[in-house]
């Protein structure tokens, strides 16, 4: 940030990152996609498509949890 304050985020798992939640986040993010979002057409990148939805659905459906700190 310009003024020099710092965030803290985490992000938290019920599973392992490496194998659980990787697999849990690739199908809720399909999902998201599919069922969730609607752009407007051109090119989007995921955040800017798909950032609150997939934030929550990852939240109710893949035991993950989001925190600023």
């Amino acid at each position: 940030m310009p003024s020099g304050e710092r965030i803290t985020a985490s992000v938290k798992g019920d599973r392992d990152p490496g194998y659980g939640s990787t697999s849990k986040m690739i199908a809720e993010s399909a999902l998201c996609l599919i069922r969730d979002v609607q752009g407007e057409g051109g090119i989007w990148t995921p955040g800017a498509l798909m950032a609150e939805p997939l934030r929550k659905r990852l939240e109710a459906h893949a035991g993950l949890t989001f925190a600023i700190e």
